[in-house]
């Protein structure tokens, strides 16, 4: 994990946005988070893909669930959810949902959990994600690509005041993974573009992709081909379980 102490103002992440250079972010869902003074933490869910997304949550350790699971996001909107300390979980971006007007039946394209508007478990793979664990004087955050990518997220800290997040670094895939997926890896869209890339360990099932079996410590499960292509292309994010 990443990880960081807070300063007195506490700190906030959120999407890394490069203007200076004119960059275009393509199929980014970004995400924030800020330690408040009292302890809580708000996370504010910035969606800055030109199309819909739909923000899975999932709490870990019985804790609330944020978000009520799952919820549509406009292109350049933002959500805030306030967590309580202690709580650690994940948030995912979904594309490409349809949904009844009751919420509970459908189909996500990318990230579905279950066919429901609000999640009640996780996204299924390939799926980018963000993950938090706050507590004490510390916060642990990483951006995941172990169980495949299909958009871009990111984290960067900081200050509460708008200043720099200390110690506190980014986390995250600002490459449009999909453009350079390898064939076997590539999940293809009605229309047969690319809308996720799988992990190898998803793709193929072998124990030395996915660490298991013989392979299932760091000594035995190294980066693999593939792992270092997402490695390569976003070195702030996990590319496989060892990482």
């Amino acid at each position: 994990h990443i990880r960081g102490e807070r300063d007195r103002e506490g700190y906030t992440m959120e999407n890394w946005k490069e203007k200076k250079k004119g960059m275009l972010l393509l199929a980014t869902a970004a995400f924030l988070v800020c330690d408040s003074a009292v302890s809580d933490t708000v996370f504010t869910l910035q969606n800055h893909c030109p199309y819909t997304v739909w923000p899975g949550t999932l709490s870990g350790n019985g804790a609330a669930v944020l978000g009520g699971g799952g919820f549509a996001l406009l292109p350049n909107a933002a959500v805030t959810l306030q967590a309580l300390p202690g709580w650690s979980g994940r948030f995912w971006a979904r594309t490409g949902c349809v949904f009844d007007p009751s919420g509970a039946n459908g189909n996500c394209t990318t990230g579905d959990c279950g066919g429901a508007l609000r999640c009640a478990g996780g996204g299924a793979p390939p799926v980018s994600l963000a993950e938090f664990t706050l507590g004490g004087d510390q916060d642990f955050y990483d951006v995941s690509l172990v169980d495949g990518y299909n958009v871009g997220v990111g984290v960067s800290p900081s200050s509460g005041g708008g200043g720099g997040g200390g110690k506190c670094q980014y986390a995250g895939c600002r490459v449009d993974l999909n453009a350079r997926c390898p064939a076997e890896l590539r999940v293809a869209g009605d229309m047969g573009q690319t809308v996720a890339c799988r992990s190898a360990c998803d793709a193929f099932g072998s124990p030395e992709y996915c660490c298991t079996g013989a392979h299932a410590s760091p000594s035995t499960c190294g980066p693999t081909r593939y792992s270092q292509m997402f490695k390569g292309a976003c070195p702030t994010a996990y590319s496989y379980a060892y990482d």
